[in-house]
């Protein structure tokens, strides 16, 4: 581990330890501001956990990115310096290679179906995909469809992207289907994204309505796309290392807590939207609604090699959209 950051972090943690020892702490830190939706359902969680296990187990949750990227989360769990962390599925991807599948443009029919995938056989498989690398992902959150954001012009059509820098996650996947639509995809963390679109590092970018709205992307800017050409979900995950020292009543207490708040933040999703909705268009931005057929169809070669790129990924692709 050669990052910089990580010396400074790993004392941080180490000196934070509870000093009651009968109170088992679970460290989860992660990159959303306190007013997002996921965040809320992750202190419902905390909260939960609390009261189950009469103080026994506690989750201090760090939001904000306070201890580092989506990334350099995950690195700091699977060396058993966090215990928790919340990241996207596109992220997951570089230490879970079956999750590039639920990256692809265009999968899934609508919520309904995205939902029964992410609570099916094909859904659990997928979380325990990463178990190898240390990293056991608990539930999906719901991240609802992403969709484009530019500053001085709408994307009304793949050809609008041309020529246009957007900023995507660090993932393989969203990178091909930006080149695919037209754009120049440009990685570059969630943290360091506000600054990039105020310098003109980038032209624009990709996301969710709550992520737009709470991150005050709206105020740089003014067009928003809702071509929905993705939908990836956020993935709760714990070290196996935490895991591991967790004994089977505190294992109870988390997932019955990680289940019910998987039922509330699909809730406050739905409500977020509708708030995220109103509000951006409040502030100004004009939001328009792309025939979707012509990024559908730019989008069918990325499906199609995967037939000789990878076989295994088309046939859970195929899989996926063989469900009803």
């Amino acid at each position: 581990m050669k990052s910089w950051w990580f010396p400074i972090i790993f004392v941080f943690l180490l000196s934070c330890r509870p000093e009651n020892k009968d109170v088992n702490s679970i460290k989860l830190a992660h990159s959303l501001s306190v007013n997002h939706p996921v965040h809320e359902a992750m202190v419902y969680m905390a909260n939960l956990v609390e009261k189950k296990s009469e103080g026994k187990l506690k989750i201090e949750i760090y939001p904000s990115s306070q201890l580092g990227s989506e990334k350099q989360s995950l690195e700091l769990l699977q060396i058993g310096s966090l215990g928790m962390t919340k990241v996207s599925a596109a992220v997951m991807e570089n230490f879970s290679p079956d999750l590039k599948v639920l990256g692809y443009p265009y999968i899934f029919r609508d919520n309904a179906h995205r939902f029964k995938i992410y609570d099916s056989s094909i859904g659990k498989k997928l979380l325990s995909g990463s178990e190898q690398y240390w990293l056991k992902g608990l539930t999906y959150f719901d991240a609802g469809n992403r969709s484009f954001y530019t500053k001085d012009t709408p994307i009304n059509k793949p050809e609008d992207l041309q020529g246009l820098k957007i900023r995507v996650m660090q993932s393989p996947t969203a990178i091909e289907m930006v080149k695919q639509f037209g754009g120049s995809p440009t990685p570059i963390s969630w943290a360091e994204l506000y600054t990039s679109l105020q310098q003109g590092v980038v032209d624009g970018a990709e996301n969710n309505l709550p992520s737009f709205y709470t991150s005050k992307h709206y105020e740089v800017c003014k067009y928003f796309s809702l071509n929905e050409h993705s939908s990836i979900p956020d993935i709760l995950v714990i070290g196996t290392i935490t895991w591991n020292k967790l004994n089977p009543q505190e294992k109870e207490w988390l997932m019955e807590a990680v289940q019910e708040a998987t039922v509330l933040q699909r809730e406050l999703w739905e409500k977020a939207e509708r708030e995220a909705l109103s509000e951006i268009k409040k502030a100004g931005v004009h939001v328009s609604h792309p025939d979707k057929s012509s990024f559908e169809e730019k989008a069918e070669p990325m499906l199609q090699s995967l037939k000789e790129k990878d076989s295994h990924l088309y046939e859970l692709v195929e899989e996926i959209k063989k469900v009803h």
